[in-house]
C-alpha cells in the first residue's frame, strides 16, 4: 500500500449501503492485518467477533445498540459490524509468547541463554507488574494498532468504516457469549460507502504546532510548508471540510435513511436501553 493511499484519506465513513453485503474475503484481509500488527511482549491480546447482518442470529442483531449518541443509525445500516476485543488471558500467557520470540530469533543472540534469562528475570518481572500493565494503557494502545491496520486495509478494499463506542455492553456481551476476562474495546461498522469518497473533506484539526513538540514539551516541532505543499501536490492532504456539495449530499442521505436534522439526538434512547439492561456495571475482566 502506497503512503499516498493512507494519509488524509482514512476518515470515518458513517453512511454505508445497507443492501450491499461485504465479502468475507475483505473482512478476512482486515483481520489478517490486525493479526500481524505489532504487540508488546508479543501477547496478541486483540481479537474480534464479526457480526454479519445477513447471517447473524436474531438475538445478536437485537443486541446491537439502537442508540449510541452519535452512532445508532450507523449500527442499524452497516452490513457488517466488527466487535473488537481485548483478552486479558492472553496477557497472562506472555511468558510463552516471549519464549516463542526467542525461538524465532527475534530476541536474544544465544537462544539457550535467552530462554534462561526469560525464566529467571524477565517473565517474573512482567508477572509482578501485571496490575501496572493493566492500568498503563499500553495493551489497549497496541490493540489500537491492529484496529488501525485493519482500517487501512478496509480503505484499500473500497470499504468505509467507523469506530463506535457503546455506553452499555451487557446485552451484547450476553448475546455473543463473551467471557468476563475479555473486554469489548469498540465496535467498527464496515460497508460500502453511500457518500462521496472525500466524505465532505478533511475534518477540522488543531494546528500542527499545538500538538507536536521537539526535544521538550511546549517547544513546537518546526513545520515545513514545503513538506505541506509536497503532500498537497501528491493529494495526500485534502481540502478542508465542508466541500461545496456537502450540504446537498447530507440532505440526500437524510432522505435515503430517514435521519433527523440533528446528529446525536438518540441520547434518550441510550438512557432507555441502559435502564432496561440494568444499572449494574459489567464485571471487570480479570487476568
Amino acid at each position: 500500500m502506497e503512503l499516498k493511499e493512507v494519509i488524509g484519506r482514512r476518515r470515518s465513513m458513517r453512511y454505508l449501503r445497507p443492501y450491499r453485503v461485504v465479502e468475507r474475503e475483505k473482512i478476512q484481509k482486515m483481520l489478517e492485518a490486525a493479526r500481524l500488527a505489532s504487540f508488546w511482549g508479543n501477547v496478541q491480546a486483540l481479537g474480534a467477533v464479526v457480526i454479519e447482518r445477513a447471517t447473524a442470529p436474531a438475538d445478536v442483531i437485537a443486541a446491537l445498540p439502537s442508540g449510541t449518541a452519535i452512532g445508532g443509525f450507523q449500527l442499524r445500516m452497516a452490513p457488517t459490524v466488527i466487535v473488537w476485543t481485548l483478552d486479558w488471558q492472553k496477557v497472562a500467557q506472555q511468558g510463552k509468547r516471549l519464549h516463542e520470540l526467542a525461538d524465532a530469533g527475534a530476541v536474544g543472540v544465544n537462544a539457550e541463554k535467552t530462554h534462561a534469562y526469560l525464566e529467571s528475570t524477565l517473565i517474573p518481572f512482567f508477572q509482578a507488574a501485571t496490575e501496572s500493565i493493566r492500568n498503563n494503557g499500553l495493551t489497549e494502545l497496541d490493540c489500537g494498532q491492529g484496529i488501525a491496520q485493519a482500517t487501512l486495509v478496509a480503505y484499500e478494499e473500497g470499504l468505509g468504516t467507523c469506530l463506535v463506542g457503546i455506553p452499555q455492553e451487557r446485552k451484547l456481551r450476553r448475546a455473543l457469549a463473551i467471557p468476563d476476562t475479555v473486554k469489548i474495546l469498540v465496535l467498527q461498522t464496515v460497508g460500502y460507502p453511500a457518500e462521496d469518497a472525500d466524505a465532505g473533506g478533511q475534518r477540522p484539526r488543531l494546528p500542527f504546532d499545538e500538538r507536536f513538540c521537539l526535544n521538550r514539551w511546549g517547544s513546537a516541532f518546526p513545520r515545513s510548508q514545503e513538506v505541506v505543499l509536497e503532500l498537497e501536490r501528491a493529494k495526500m492532504l485534502q481540502p478542508a471540510a465542508p466541500r461545496p456539495y456537502r450540504r446537498e449530499e447530507l440532505r440526500w442521505l437524510q432522505e435515503q435513511y430517514g435521519l433527523s436534522d440533528v446528529f446525536g439526538d438518540e441520547v434518550p434512547k441510550i438512557v432507555e436501553e441502559m435502564m432496561v439492561d440494568g444499572a449494574a456495571e459489567t464485571p471487570r475482566p480479570t487476568a
